[in-house]
């Protein structure tokens, strides 16, 4: 595989502020588990990506891709009350209950990251104007505040993020965050 091939590194790393509003707060704290992710996959090709420790099924290339998901289905989806898009609406999720983490190993480095960006991009758009953090939404029969979701999101990511910490270091030795 050419080395042009690979998820290319982020431009910033973000530093949550000590002090200031919840709200900015809590997503400066997303921001940071985004950009570490996508630090941990900076500069590897798609076998890296494939790449598994032990006996667990999780790769980096499969948790980019569920967290785009992740990202459409409490932004985009609960949040704002959006139908699935695509790669999403087309899965037949009942026969294919872990479709982003099995096919991921097959997409290339670069439209990993492409869809994984984008899937942020649309997450922040979706709450760009919802400054009150005990807002509410139903979905799947259930009330969500938006602190709630930022929180969860908080926490996915951080348990992801340590996951990939382990999957990176098999691979090359990279440590950090």
């Amino acid at each position: 595989m050419p080395h042009s091939e690979v998820i290319p590194p982020p431009s910033v790393a973000i530093e949550p502020d000590r002090v200031g509003p919840e709200r900015a707060m809590l997503i400066e704290f997303l921001d940071s588990f985004r950009t570490v992710l996508l630090r941990k996959a900076a500069g590897l090709d798609r076998a890296q990506l494939a790449t598994r420790v032990g006996s667990s099924s999780l790769t980096l290339a499969g948790m980019l891709k569920h967290m785009a998901l992740v990202e459409q289905q409490w932004f985009r989806e609960c949040w704002l009350g959006e139908t699935p898009n695509e790669p999403w609406a087309s899965v037949d999720w009942k026969a294919q209950p872990d479709w982003e983490f099995d096919t991921a190993v097959d997409d290339e480095p670069r439209a990993l990251a492409d869809l994984y960006l984008a899937a942020i991009e649309r997450s922040r758009t979706a709450i760009d104007d919802s400054h009150d953090l005990d807002a509410t939404v139903r979905y799947r029969d259930q009330s969500w505040s938006l602190r709630w979701i930022l929180v969860h999101m908080i926490e996915e990511y951080a348990r992801h993020c340590g996951h990939a910490d382990l999957i990176r270091e098999s691979i090359d030795g990279t440590t950090g965050d």
